[in-house]
């Protein structure tokens, strides 16, 4: 049977009607970019999390890199994170200027601990960005807490953390700004690149959309900052807006479908994902530990069910950043790029071909 690990043919086929329709009404108009959709996106996604503001930009990667500029954010500041991310998280912080200080991850939920974080504070520190994975919040309550009680800007980045909670209250309400990526894989994705900052900070709103328009502020060919060109296409946004109105639908189904995955592999050696307490978690990912894991991921190749190895090296063994950290400074983030994979469970699979995927995983492990 076969279990894709993206299928946006039909995430697609289940909106066509309405894609077809405003797509065809933008080109008709030749309202391409910071149109009417773009507006009205940056409302719903902004109304939906319960912040001020959203700013929409041409991707995730350019949301974190404006709102680290927004926060004033620059050379010789140190920006405490996670080495167990995508690139983007990291390149941002070094295009600013400033230096990227690696702490540990928790080896349940992945993501950086306050107990990590507060060991790295140094007299340089001036921010801290953990990193909300694979569908939840990471201990954003006592992270704040710490942030707080050191004068530290707290920058989230939510690029896989859209409609993520904790006790009801959702990212970009912890930070001074979050950064979300509508990259096609996201829970909600546009067709092509696209990203928001949300924020309640009327200053960052200020700064930040001005930077994605060359530094441009309220007046035309008037430049207040050094920016980009960072616009979301107007088109993107009307995609997004029309999948919005769907993605509880699609991210409910993700819930389902997690619940095959848990039900059938406890009492594997599988190490199955935690939520965090207060937390929702929105499935951007299933992400488990496994022995093995190589050669189960060629087994499940072979009966055609797909998986993803996220992040099969942690960023500090890269080349571009390993003066930033040593290999063995990290340990657990190292142990665990060796023995994590990522599950499919995209809102468009069915309970069946989850089913199966899980079986294959309980066969090769009772074999």
């Amino acid at each position: 049977m076969r279990v894709p690990f993206v299928d946006v043919r039909s995430q697609y086929n289940d909106v066509s009607e309405q894609l077809d329709a405003v797509v065809h009404e933008i080109m008709s108009t030749g309202a391409y970019v910071l149109g009417k959709h773009n507006k009205a996106l940056e409302e719903e996604i902004a109304k939906y999390h319960g912040v001020k503001y959203g700013i929409a930009v041409n991707s995730g990667t350019d949301a974190l890199r404006i709102m680290l500029d927004a926060s004033g954010i620059g050379p010789g500041d140190e920006v405490i994170t996670t080495a167990f991310t995508f690139v983007a998280s990291i390149e941002v912080v070094v295009q600013a200027g400033a230096i990227p200080v690696f702490v540990d991850i928790d080896p349940e939920h992945f993501m950086i601990t306050p107990e990590t974080i507060e060991k790295a504070i140094t007299p340089k520190t001036k921010a801290v960005m953990p990193v909300h994975l694979f569908g939840q919040l990471c201990e954003i309550d006592k992270i704040k807490a710490l942030c707080d009680a050191h004068n530290l800007i707290l920058l989230e980045d939510s690029a896989q953390g859209i409609a993520a909670k904790c006790n009801g209250k959702y990212t970009g309400n912890y930070g001074v700004s979050a950064g979300i990526s509508f990259y096609v894989t996201k829970n909600l994705g546009a067709a092509g690149d696209g990203g928001m900052i949300i924020t309640n900070s009327d200053e960052v709103n200020e700064k930040a959309r001005a930077i994605r328009v060359h530094g441009m502020g309220r007046e035309r060919y008037y430049y207040d900052y050094v920016g980009y060109t960072s616009r979301m296409d107007e088109i993107q946004a009307a995609v997004l807006r029309v999948k919005l109105t769907k993605m509880d639908d699609w991210n409910a189904n993700r819930d389902k479908l997690s619940k095959i995955y848990f039900e059938t592999l406890k009492g594997t050696p599988v190490q199955l994902p935690i939520t965090l307490p207060g937390n929702n978690h929105t499935w951007h990912q299933f992400s488990v530990r496994v022995p093995k894991r190589d050669e189960l991921q060629a087994f499940l190749k072979e009966r055609e069910v797909d998986s993803m190895i996220y992040y099969p090296v942690p960023l500090h063994w890269h080349k571009p950043y390993q003066h930033l950290a040593g290999k063995g400074s990290l340990p657990i983030t190292e142990q665990v790029s060796l023995d994590v994979l990522s599950l499919p469970i995209q809102g468009h699979l069915t309970p069946e071909q989850v089913q199966f995927a899980a079986d294959s995983i309980g066969e090769f492990y009772s074999r």
